[in-house]
């Protein structure tokens, strides 16, 4: 085995399957370290959503999990009154479509929007 085989080998597999599991996860962990809820509250919230949704098997991470981490996560903004539910609602259909039109490969971006007057 070469060395280059060797570092390879030792390489640990990455925690998140995918770049916003890694974002939603920091983001709620910042929440909590910043006095948002305590992790006793977000542990029961999120663990509510899981039952909802059935999830009763061993999670290793993936779609599902983190899906309901960012339902748990949206439906506790909104209930504390930190974000609009239809704000958070409105946000997640922008970034659907940015997703839908956004070609294989490439970075996802949210179209500019104007500065709202008032």
């Amino acid at each position: 085995m070469s060395e280059g085989d060797a570092q390879m080998a030792k390489r640990p597999e990455p925690a998140f399957d995918q770049p916003w599991h890694a974002q939603v996860f920091a983001l709620t962990v910042h929440l909590n370290e910043n006095g948002a809820f305590s992790w006793g509250d977000w542990v029961s919230r999120f663990s509510a959503t899981l039952r909802r949704h059935g999830v009763a098997k061993d999670l290793n991470g993936g779609e599902d999990y983190f899906a309901a981490w960012l339902e748990t996560l949206e439906h506790f903004l909104a209930e504390v009154g930190t974000v609009a539910a239809e704000d958070a609602e409105d946000m997640r259909l922008k970034w659907e479509a940015a997703y839908l039109a956004t070609p294989h490969g490439q970075p996802v971006r949210l179209a500019e929007t104007t500065a709202r007057k008032g």
